[in-house]
C-alpha cells in the first residue's frame, strides 16, 4: 500500500461518495506534469529568442472560502488575506506558534475541498490528534501542504490488518516494493521510531492533479498507534492555489520536533 495514499485516506474515510476517493486526490499525474514542462520549456525558448530569459510560473486562484492565515514563530498571531473579520483557525494559530517564522503563512485547509469541489458536509473529518489536519504554506509566492494524522491502534488493525510496529524497518527493501528514497530510521529514547523518506510522486494516475515532491514521515509508538505526515511542494492542476514550493514546507528536523512534542498528542 502506498504509504503517502494512507494519509488523506484516513482524512476522507466516510466523507461522502466514492467519487472523492483518496486514490483520485492523491493519484500523481506524469503525464500532466510531462506536458507542463513541454510547455514551460517551450516558453523558455520564446522569450529567450526575444533577448529575455524568464522562466513561467504555474499557479492559480486563491480559493475565496479560505481567507485567514497564521504566521509562524513564538510570537505568531493571525493575519488575514481577505477579511479582518475572519479569523485563523485556532489549529492554525497553535500549528505556527510550534514552528520558526521562515516557514511561512499557515492556513488550515481541506484538500477533497480544493482539488474535488466537496462540500463542507461532504469534507468534514474527525481527528484524533489536537492538531491533526490539512494545512496550506505560503512562501515566496508558492504553496505547499502539510497533512498531519494519528491513527490509533484500533483504526491500524482494521485499515491494515495490523498495529504499528516500532521495531519495524521501514527503509528495508520488501520483495518488489520500492525503495524509498532518502530513508532515515531513528529509535527515540522513549522506544517510538520514527522514519522519513522522501517521495517524488512520480505516479500516473487521474490527470487533474500533480503532486510535486515530499518529505513523508511515519512515527510508530509502542502502544500500537503511529503518527502519519505529509510536507508537500504542492500540487498542479484542479483545484491549486499557487505555484510548487522549491522545497517541502518542513524540513526532516522541524518534522522531528513537531512530531515528538506534546502537542500533537491527544489530552488525557
Amino acid at each position: 500500500m502506498n504509504d503517502v495514499r494512507e494519509l488523506l485516506g484516513r482524512a476522507v474515510e466516510g466523507a461522502g461518495k466514492p467519487a472523492f476517493s483518496a486514490g483520485a486526490v492523491y493519484a500523481k499525474a506524469a503525464r500532466i506534469r510531462r506536458r507542463r514542462r513541454a510547455a514551460a520549456s517551450a516558453a523558455v525558448l520564446a522569450v529567450v529568442a526575444a533577448g529575455a530569459f524568464t522562466l513561467p510560473r504555474t499557479g492559480g486562484e486563491e480559493s475565496p472560502a479560505h481567507t485567514s492565515v497564521a504566521s509562524a514563530g513564538p510570537s505568531a498571531s493571525p493575519t488575514t488575506s481577505a477579511s479582518a473579520s475572519a479569523p485563523a483557525s485556532a489549529k492554525a494559530e497553535r500549528l505556527a506558534a510550534l514552528l520558526p517564522a521562515d516557514v511561512g503563512e499557515i492556513e488550515e485547509v481541506s484538500l477533497l475541498a480544493l482539488i474535488k469541489n466537496a462540500t463542507p458536509e461532504q469534507a468534514r473529518t474527525t481527528y484524533l490528534g489536537p492538531l491533526d489536519g490539512q494545512y496550506a504554506f505560503r512562501k515566496d509566492g508558492g504553496v505547499g501542504y502539510l497533512v498531519l494524522t494519528l491513527m490509533d491502534r484500533e483504526a491500524l488493525v482494521r485499515k491494515t490488518g495490523r498495529p504499528a510496529d516500532p521495531a519495524e524497518d521501514l527503509c528495508a527493501r520488501i520483495g518488489q516494493e520500492p525503495a524509498r528514497d532518502d530513508c532515515v530510521r531513528e529509535v527515540l529514547p522513549d522506544g517510538r521510531t520514527l522514519t522519513t523518506w522522501h517521495d517524488s510522486m512520480d505516479y500516473s494516475g487521474d490527470d487533474s492533479v500533480g503532486w510535486g515532491p515530499e518529505l513523508v514521515g511515519r512515527l510508530a509508538q509502542s502502544d500500537g498507534s503511529q503518527f502519519l505526515v505529509r510536507s508537500s511542494t504542492g500540487f498542479e492542476g484542479s483545484g491549486t492555489q499557487g505555484p510548487l514550493l522549491a522545497e517541502p514546507p518542513l524540513s526532516r528536523q522541524q518534522l522531528k520536533k513537531l512530531l515528538t512534542g506534546p502537542e500533537v498528542l491527544p489530552k488525557g
